[in-house]
């Protein structure tokens, strides 16, 4: 069952609310944990910190089209969600006195992307594939090091990451679905191959991390397809139910 964007504005109202991380605890990295971690910690960090200005752009365009209001507030606090978690890492990165860094390579990259992108489809698309090789991330770096401070950071952030998804994934089947045949097909089709090439350059921005968390590239991209089946290619089913629905729909009202 979908949620209205009503709903997920209430969801993500009660989420903010929910602490699960006890900052009374002294972090207790190792000099090989930390060597390990530092890097992507930091740019995974700069990342979740973004103002999410130009989402929140396109975001209202589209919600206007589609006469939806609710939906910019939805975004609006699942932009405030991540960049709790950006916060969260930056006062980890503070009591294990490294840096919060102001550029980074991959950052810098979709940065660029997202700023000359104005479509809540391919905003909706990036935000799909980025959050879901986030979850094997945040879960490698979970495992890569005995800091139940930074576990703990991580386990709230997977939590958070389960639900962003979904709330995404339900606005990729909604904009999906609206296309006619043709167009469907062609989507379908780029979406899978973006989601791939976003999930290679994530692999080798990474690959040290998933590495010690227990993933090898084999491991890492199977887990990327199987994340694929629960959202793009999952679209086609959903969107079969979607239209048996309305044809029954239909049916009964006349």
């Amino acid at each position: 069952m979908m949620r209205t964007s009503q709903q997920w504005v209430n969801y993500f109202k009660q989420n903010l609310q929910v602490k699960r991380i006890d900052w009374t605890q002294d972090p207790c990295l190792s000099a090989k944990e930390l060597g390990t971690v530092l890097k992507s910690l930091q740019a995974w960090q700069l990342g979740e910190t973004s103002d999410g200005k130009h989402l929140v752009n396109a975001c209202k365009k589209y919600a206007a089209k589609i006469n939806d209001p609710y939906y910019v507030k939805a975004v609006e606090l699942f932009i405030k969600e991540e960049q709790k978690h950006g916060n969260n890492l930056g006062i980890y990165l503070d009591m294990i006195n490294q840096p919060r860094i102001k550029t980074n390579w991959g950052d810098t990259l979709f940065r660029k992307i997202r700023y000359c992108n104005t479509s809540m489809e391919l905003w909706t698309l990036a935000v799909i594939t980025v959050e879901s090789a986030a979850q094997i991330f945040y879960q490698s770096m979970k495992d890569a090091t005995a800091c139940g401070l930074l576990k703990q950071i991580c386990n709230d952030i997977l939590i958070d990451e389960a639900a962003h998804i979904q709330f995404q994934h339900e606005r990729l089947l909604m904009i999906y679905s609206r296309k006619n045949s043709f167009g469907r097909n062609w989507t379908y089709q780029g979406y899978k191959y973006f989601f791939i090439l976003t999930s290679l350059l994530i692999w080798f921005a990474h690959k040290r991390l998933f590495k010690a968390g227990g993933n090898n590239f084999k491991k890492y991209f199977r887990k990327m397809m199987f994340k694929s089946s629960k959202t793009i290619r999952r679209l086609k089913y959903e969107e079969v139910e979607i239209n048996i629905s309305a044809n029954l729909k239909n049916v009964f009202q006349h």
